[in-house]
């Protein structure tokens, strides 16, 4: 495991399970303690306040936290260190987490606003800044909006100085911004005053669900439709005497029980015999569950307050508990939970996923199991929530993200369309013949969370060639001591008797390169006697790029997949390799390596087999130094000039491609590297050249180049000079690719043009418009 020279959840005060709510909770109770601005006499407040704050930048941030889990200290040594600034003891007071200890509001960040919105509920979101003072004036209704309106729409803040790419992707420009979300439709904007009433009036126009005014001719065939549905009905009655629900009152319990319970409303002063029929004599308002009736004593909830809340949370009390679980399990999709007869203070809510989950074909139960029964199925400890997916009772996922509403309706709705399973020491997959990627986690861990949604997009995408699972290490220790696992997240592929530990993005897209990198290696793992073989005793025509990491470092973990990336795109023109310098200190010592990441290039007919250049570039992304490699190697395309382009290409017996350039674009800068793999990918079939269209204005503009770069393949289509004439266009917009479906037609009938042009189909990452073209 990391060692960690500074406990950084100690320091705060919080659990490793914490999540950025309370990470922030803590900090700001500290702040506002340990701040030097309160402890002017004491000389080492300013390095203490320091230490909290450093911890407190680093925990709040889900990449930097990751690395601090897996690797300590150490892990962070290359990030920043803020500078040694802090706010003042007022900012943290008055400006620093505005919305944190108020529990109707719901503090969003880049890991789960897309769930949030995304659930099905609607939501009203504040995008605000810190200091700014707009923001602050509206803190105060805000809250008074949230209290009266929780439940009928779900609240929630947005602080764009932390989640500052959030809100710049969601075109956030000014604060604060106003902003209703649900699924299925476009965000809107609130431009209106901001006073309660107002947003109350706009945030209600998007609560669509029923209030049906029942009489004589609907009421019984209404009630009788509902609870054969399993729905059912909270009526008000209004009377002369006494007080029903106001209109405003019965659409927001419409939105609140929306799926759960029918709304609806009778006016007693038209329909007396029919309130009668029910046993009212003046206003009231009662809860007939599904079967109900008044001839059953204490079936029939009757409400004596007109407050929302409490009728919501008397009507969520009385719904019948869910249907008991029972072999259905395996036919059908299941969200069960195991809650070990603890009743949580989310226990109604839940009531609402059987309604959120409908459209999704997802049962739900929520029954107090502590297991199945006659089944060993499911090993946990605590309370927890489960998707069986339907195709057998040991094919389950358990949920270990945010004991949230909408939280569990995103890992319902992802679970079932994926594929990923829970692991036991009975199904763990050691000696499967099958290749298995393996995630093993620990719940309380942020980054562990983080990444299983991950997983479960890479499982539908690799379905059929690779299959998923998850293993929790805090209940099953031994296997995974078994596999020297001593840092969450720990993802490793099993594949037959190779084990590959996966090193990358935690993201569905890292995965997939990196399963790509394992079925088709481009980049060669070396240790001292490889490096020997491969590097220094390198043939005169080949070009080795090293890359010399330590896998504790931050630029090097970053590095990885772009090094994968690029070695790709080389296509094998240069040779890419990677070594530990952890796992080979001595040798990395040995080689002069002093600082990680290191990246060598060990060039082509060098004398000296041991010299090479380092990349001293500022960005390490796969183009940048793509581009730095291609730079080293010999060119493989030639520069024309007037008379080379009239009497090679015009007149010539060859196929020519030829990039039409200018020094000073930078566009065409980008693509002189793509140019030259084309180049080379060419060799011997098609000669490629490049003319400067500054230097030589004339031969560009007889050639109908109108922007830069562009490319255009002129064929030669025999001896006929007139046939010679024609010619193809290749605007350079991105990838030839996108040209492959044209390849017959582009080449018409010449079956050696056909053959020549296939290698230009596709190698060149530009797409392509391609159209003839006839000299004049």
């Amino acid at each position: 495991a990391a060692i960690l020279v500074e406990d950084y959840y100690k320091l705060l005060k919080v659990s490793r399970e914490a999540t950025t709510r309370e990470i922030r909770q803590a900090f700001k109770k500290l702040a506002l303690t340990m701040h030097p601005d309160k402890n002017p006499h004491d000389e080492t407040a300013h390095d203490k306040f320091l230490k909290v704050t450093r911890a407190y930048e680093v925990l709040k941030d889900d990449d930097l936290r990751k690395k601090y889990d897996k690797y300590g200290e150490k892990g962070l040594q290359d990030e920043q260190q803020g500078g040694g600034r802090y706010e003042s003891w007022n900012y943290y007071r008055n400006e620093f987490g505005i919305y944190d200890d108020d529990l109707e509001i719901v503090t969003l960040d880049r890991g789960d606003f897309d769930a949030a919105v995304n659930s099905g509920e609607l939501w009203f979101v504040n995008f605000y800044f810190p200091r700014c003072h707009h923001c602050h004036e509206l803190a105060p209704t805000w809250r008074e909006f949230a209290k009266e309106m929780d439940g009928v729409f779900r609240i929630g803040a947005v602080n764009c100085g932390d989640n500052n790419r959030l809100c710049r992707s969601k075109g956030i420009s000014s604060y604060p911004s106003l902003y209703i979300f649900k699924a299925g439709m476009n965000p809107e904007k609130y431009f209106g005053d901001r006073s309660k009433e107002s947003l109350t009036k706009f945030g209600m126009q998007f609560v669509k669900s029923r209030v049906t005014e029942l009489w004589q001719g609907n009421v019984f065939t209404e009630i009788e439709s509902a609870f054969l549905s399993g729905i059912g009905w909270l009526i008000t009655f209004c009377a002369d005497s006494g007080d029903c629900l106001e209109s405003q009152t019965r659409q927001k319990l419409a939105g609140m029980l929306e799926g759960m319970v029918n709304v609806g409303w009778m006016d007693c002063s038209t329909q007396a015999e029919l309130c009668n029929s029910f046993e009212v004599t003046s206003s009231t308002t009662a809860f007939f569950p599904p079967g109900s009736s008044l001839k059953n004593q204490g079936s029939v909830l009757f409400l004596k307050t007109l407050d929302t809340r409490e009728i919501y949370g008397a009507v969520m009390q009385h719904l019948p508990e869910l249907e008991p679980l029972t072999n259905k399990l395996a036919r059908h999709r299941w969200l069960v939970n195991f809650s070990f007869g603890q009743k949580t203070m989310a226990s109604h809510e839940y009531k609402k996923l059987k309604a959120l989950l409908k459209d999704a074909h997802i049962q739900v139960n929520l029954g107090s199991y502590p297991g199945l029964t006659g089944s060993t199925v499911l090993v946990v400890g605590q309370p927890s929530i489960a998707v069986f997916k339907g195709l057998g009772i040991h094919d389950f996922e358990i949920h270990h993200g945010k004991d949230v509403l909408y939280n569990i309706v995103a890992f319902a709705k992802e679970s079932v369309s994926a594929h990923v399973t829970t692991l036991k020491p009975e199904n763990f997959p050691s000696d499967s013949k099958e290749p298995w990627l393996v995630d093993f986690f620990a719940p309380w861990c942020p980054p562990c969370r983080a990444l299983l949604p991950e997983l479960r997009k890479a499982s539908i995408q690799l379905f059929g060639q690779m299959k998923f699972g998850t293993l929790d290490c805090t209940i099953h220790e031994g296997l995974c001591n078994m596999y020297n696992v001593n840092a969450y997240p720990t993802t490793v592929i099993f594949n037959k008797s190779s084990i590959h530990e996966y090193e990358g993005h935690h993201s569905a897209d890292g995965i997939l390169e990196f399963i790509q990198d394992l079925v088709n290696p481009a980049v060669v793992t070396m240790d001292p006697d490889s490096f020997a073989e491969l590097v220094k005793r390198r043939r005169h025509n080949q070009t080795w790029m090293v890359d010399f990491y330590a896998p504790w470092c931050g630029p090097c973990q970053a590095l990885l997949p772009e090094w994968r990336r690029m070695a790709r795109s080389l296509n094998g023109m240069i040779k890419v390799g990677t070594v530990d310098c952890q796992k080979h200190h001595s040798f990395c010592q040995g080689e002069g390596v002093r600082a990680y990441p290191e990246i060598r290039l060990y060039p082509q007919n060098s004398n000296r087999r041991d010299a090479y250049q380092s990349y001293s570039g500022w960005h390490r992304d796969a183009h940048s130094l793509r581009v730095w490699a291609m730079g080293t190697l010999p060119r493989a395309s030639v520069d024309l000039s007037p008379d080379d382009f009239r009497n090679h290409v015009i007149r010539g017996k060859d196929h020519w491609v030829v990039d039409f350039y200018a020094p000073w674009c930078g566009p065409c800068q980008h693509f002189a590297p793509e140019f030259e793999v084309l180049a080379r990918m060419l060799k011997g079939s098609i000669r490629a050249g490049k003319v400067d269209c500054q230097a030589h204005h004339q031969t560009c503009q007889s050639a109908g180049i109108t922007a830069y770069p562009s490319v255009r393949f002129y064929p030669y289509l025999g001896t006929d000079m007139v046939s010679r004439r024609w010619f193809f266009s290749l605007p350079c917009l991105g990838s030839l690719s996108a040209c492959v479906s044209e390849k017959r037609t582009c080449a018409g009938n010449n079956p050696t043009l056909s053959l020549a042009l296939l290698p230009l189909m596709g190698c060149l990452h530009l797409p392509v418009l391609f159209k003839t073209t006839k000299l004049v």
